[in-house]
């Protein structure tokens, strides 16, 4: 499986002003991403919004990835849900469609047993290979080393998505030959660096181009010029986060050309003030808020 490498935006899902899907301006994305170079996408994970979701629409937004990532790329569909047996009618269907692979979060508020049944259930059932989802900032369940190898060695998993700050947990995991995608985006460079076969995440969405010539530099054993990259991406993500990070995304993109709509309920949209707020944090740090910036190269000298 070490077929799963590269650089994958965990992409945005588009909606209307009724939380409807727009499949227009999924495709104008997946056609911007691809066009900079990226190995394939995550489709409906915690930046696309997928557990607030239907599952019907979920399937549409899937088939609508996979439909247009090209040949050799891989579209990864996340299928976690809050009810395990919608969970595994997603798996089922991303099979059916051609998916490369499909990944989960750990179900909410599940003991560790809870926790490896599901994980069980979900590989048993999936005609794909499986990516366990390692966040303990909002998943407890999973708490050590013993317990990540202990996933990974169901049959049929594979790796799975690594969104901590712990790379020396990283190196460990990755060295006994699991498939390792780097999920925290400040991070990609050293992440890399550490055994990382590749990266997922939020930012690439804006940045695609960026996120891919961190990865060839690192492949390269460039690193100290990726972290040049890695630090003026960071100056993308420091700025962001000042603000709701999934809000901030989709409104970057809608002024980029790409129309994402606001962020399904609970989540709000950018208040007025925070969006001229955005704006001019984003020319501060000359970065055009019209989006000039999303396929341009870095001056690194």
């Amino acid at each position: 499986m070490s077929k799963f490498r590269g650089i994958l935006p965990a992409l945005v899902t588009p909606f209307d002003a009724e939380e409807r899907f727009c499949p227009a301006p999924l495709e104008a994305l997946l056609e911007r991403v691809y066009s900079s170079g990226v190995h394939g996408v995550y489709v409906c994970g915690q930046t696309g919004e997928g557990r607030l979701q239907p599952v019907e629409q979920r399937k549409l937004v899937a088939e609508v990835a996979v439909r247009n990532s090209p040949p050799g790329r891989d579209a990864i569909i996340h299928v976690g849900c809050y009810r395990t047996a919608d969970a595994l009618e997603l798996a089922r269907h991303a099979g059916r469609i051609g998916a490369a692979a499909i990944s989960s979060l750990p179900p909410d508020g599940c003991s560790f047993t809870e926790i490896r049944a599901y994980y069980q259930a979900l590989a048993a059932v999936s005609e794909l290979p499986v990516l366990v989802y390692y966040f303990p900032e909002i998943c407890s369940g999973i708490a050590s080393f013993d317990q990540i190898l202990e996933l990974t060695s169901i049959p049929n998993v594979v790796g799975l998505k690594f969104t901590d700050y712990n790379l020396y947990l990283l190196s460990l995991i990755r060295r006994d030959g699991y498939t390792i995608y780097n999920g925290r985006d400040e991070v990609l460079a050293a992440g890399l660096l550490m055994g990382a076969n590749g990266g997922i995440g939020t930012f690439y969405n804006l940045v695609p181009g960026w996120f891919v010539h961190l990865f060839e530099l690192s492949e390269a054993g460039r690193h100290s010029e990726a972290r040049k990259v890695q630090d003026r991406i960071n100056d993308l993500i420091r700025l962001t986060v000042q603000f709701p990070v999934t809000a901030a995304v989709k409104r970057m993109l809608d002024w980029s050309g790409i129309r994402c709509g606001a962020p399904l309920a609970p989540h709000r949209r950018l208040t007025e003030q925070e969006d001229n707020s955005l704006r001019q944090c984003l020319e501060a740090a000359h970065l055009d808020p019209a989006g000039a910036f999303v396929n341009s190269t870095l001056d690194l000298s």
